[in-house]
């Protein structure tokens, strides 16, 4: 039987759509996130030989889309952790594997991300973000970690920065650290219980065992670990139409004139997902253009998608807190989450009605 198809995993997806995360700064999806571990989903990117079941990444990215589904902030929340596990695992380290990837499997640790500042944000800034310098026993990072998902109740930090010389690093940061001040999140559109803000790093002293890639050039480049990638991202645009799309339907139940519009988004939702598997396991026609590719539909789709609901509810969507309303703000998300520049602009194309995204 496949792992999507149990029990046991079709019992987490119902519990994730009955548990409804709010949407507020002060919550947390600490039920959905443990379910999700006693469900086993926190094996699924750890190898064997730390108890886990280093699904491929066809498989990985279909649970993702499967989760999204059924509640996208828990599901965003988890990529942040898995990115954090990536980095963890492909490091030579093996005091941080020793004492991270145990906690991680079983849920008892928590940790996330904040690299942007080392692919996107601030790239455009003379002075890096976060500043390191050498010292005899480690390093010494200074600055501010711009964007970390869940840094208020994370146990670890996988951050980096930027020595004088151009060279990055990669280091396994404790939260309640001497010099690290987990900012309080910032209010976003939606998806605010990710608990997403600022880390600011005050001469906060890294040792070699915290270390975990670098110091390189790029470090960003380097250890990834051959994950799920970019098409991350596109699962979880995709999970969440799906979701959208299994709303629709039950409303079709009763408004039988919607099945012209949802029959083709369906349509649509189901191709990308056939799509995004064969990306994955590289049989996609497009080739490596295919990432690209699957963002810029999954992106367009999501938001066409959610505005149709909305449209579909008349005035009880727009009330504040209706389902529909909450849609529509969560899929904004995926025009600023890790898009890339041809996507972004793709997507502002057909938004402009000057153009349409084309595979």
């Amino acid at each position: 039987m496949s792992l999507f198809a149990s029990e046991r995993f079709n019992l987490l997806l119902a519990n994730l759509q009955q548990q409804v995360c709010d949407d507020r700064t002060d919550a947390w999806p600490s039920d959905q996130l443990r379910a999700m571990a006693d469900a086993g989903v926190m094996s699924w990117d750890l190898p064997a030989e730390w108890g886990g079941l280093d699904l491929a990444s066809a498989d990985y990215l279909e649970g993702l889309r499967l989760l999204s589904s059924a509640c996208l902030v828990s599901t965003f929340v988890l990529t942040q952790r898995s990115a954090a596990v990536r980095r963890i695992v492909t490091t030579d380290n093996t005091a941080s594997k020793q004492q991270l990837l145990p906690g991680l499997l079983s849920g008892e640790i928590f940790a996330t991300v904040g690299i942007s500042h080392l692919t996107t944000s601030g790239q455009h800034l003379k002075t890096p973000l976060v500043q390191v310098a050498e010292t005899t026993d480690g390093f010494v990072f200074n600055g501010v970690v711009p964007w970390a998902t869940g840094a208020t109740q994370a146990d670890f930090l996988i951050t980096g920065g930027t020595l004088a010389d151009g060279r990055q690093l990669l280091a396994a940061i404790p939260t309640d650290g001497a010099g690290v001040s987990v900012q309080s999140p910032v209010e976003l559109m939606a998806l605010n219980a990710s608990q997403t803000g600022a880390v600011k790093l005050n001469r906060v002293v890294v040792s070699q065992k915290q270390l975990l890639h670098g110091p390189i050039e790029h470090v960003m480049q380097h250890g990834t670990g051959g994950g799920a990638g970019s098409l991350g991202t596109s699962a979880l645009a995709i999970g969440a139409t799906a979701g959208i799309l299994r709303h629709m339907a039950e409303e079709m139940q009763r408004r039988s004139d919607l099945r012209e519009f949802v029959a083709p988004l369906q349509a649509e939702c189901d191709q990308l997902t056939a799509d995004l598997r064969l990306a994955a396991t590289g049989e996609h026609a497009a080739g490596a253009a295919a990432v690209e590719q699957l963002r810029r539909q999954a992106n367009s789709l999501v938001l066409r998608s959610a505005q149709s609901w909305l449209a579909a509810t008349k005035g009880a969507g727009y009330v504040s807190g209706h389902p529909a309303e909450r849609a529509v703000r969560e899929s904004m998300f995926f025009l600023v989450w890790s898009c890339p520049q041809p996507v972004l602009v793709a997507n502002l194309r057909e938004l402009a009605c000057s153009g349409s995204i084309v595979p």
